[in-house]
């Protein structure tokens, strides 16, 4: 199976909403499909490169297939954002140090 990347797979709206859904707990393809606009073949296709991006797995219950998170890869995301996270509360400190100043002058 070829891998995707993470931020590759998260780029796509519908498979972020799949990730949102998938947060409430396993579901199948067709209750997942249910939440879009899109057709089952659709959110099967997105299903697939979330699961290349190991975002989310499948289990097999009888003829049925559930899918489930896999929150795991989200840390590569959390780790990039953290650095402009950092950066903002920063700037959001220094433009607070700066009203307190011109309060206080």
């Amino acid at each position: 199976m070829q891998k995707v990347d993470v931020f590759s797979a998260l780029a796509n709206p519908v498979r972020r909403e799949i990730l949102v859904q998938l947060r409430k707990g396993p579901r199948k393809v067709g209750d997942l499909a249910s939440h879009f606009d899109v057709g089952r073949p659709a959110v099967s296709e997105h299903l697939q490169v979330l699961r290349k991006a190991s975002l989310v797995r499948e289990e097999p219950r009888g003829r049925e297939r559930y899918y489930h998170l896999d929150p795991r890869p989200l840390s590569e995301v959390g780790g990039w954002l953290e650095t402009f996270e950092r950066y903002w509360k920063q700037r959001l400190g220094d433009l607070e140090q700066l009203l307190d100043e011109e309060d206080g002058s």
